[in-house]
């Protein structure tokens, strides 16, 4: 059919999988935008946010860590973490174990936000994902199993 339209091995869009998952993290993004809003915070603020939050229990947090643990580009992560620290949610200091790196650490108001926020995106996520609950038992975790399998190439 060249010549006459597109020439993809799909009958219809809805069975390639590629372009549903664009179009559902398209709608998803927008209702954690819409929640976030409030916060003053964008999505991957969010998570770097929380991500230091968590990993910063456990000790001092490196930049690389912390892009590892929210699988972020170094580069926008550094961005980001810029942005945070200006609003006094993040703090850069001198790592007390490797001297080339910096040792990262939420502030009380970081701390206080990213608590407050994590509330708001995981309903969001519920409402979201709920209606996966109306197509089985199985079918949210199933689906959540499936992310974890994609997110791990």
């Amino acid at each position: 059919m060249s010549g006459e339209g597109l020439d993809t091995r799909f009958d219809s869009a809805e069975e390639s999988p590629g372009l549903l998952l664009w179009q559902v993290t398209n709608r998803w993004q927008a209702a954690q935008r819409a929640a976030l809003k409030p916060y003053g915070l964008t999505h991957v603020q969010f998570v770097l946010l929380a991500a230091l939050t968590y990993l910063g229990a456990e000790g001092p947090v490196t930049q690389k860590a912390l892009a590892d643990q929210a699988a972020t580009d170094p580069m926008m992560t550094s961005q980001v973490l810029r942005a945070l620290e200006g609003q006094g949610l993040v703090e850069r200091r001198a790592h007390p174990h490797d001297k080339r790196a910096r040792a990262l650490e939420v502030t009380e108001e970081g701390r206080a936000l990213a608590n407050r926020a994590v509330a708001v995106v995981e309903a969001c996520d519920a409402e979201f994902f709920g209606l996966l609950e109306g197509q089985g038992e199985a079918a949210l975790p199933d689906f959540t199993r499936a992310l974890r399998a994609l997110a791990r190439r």
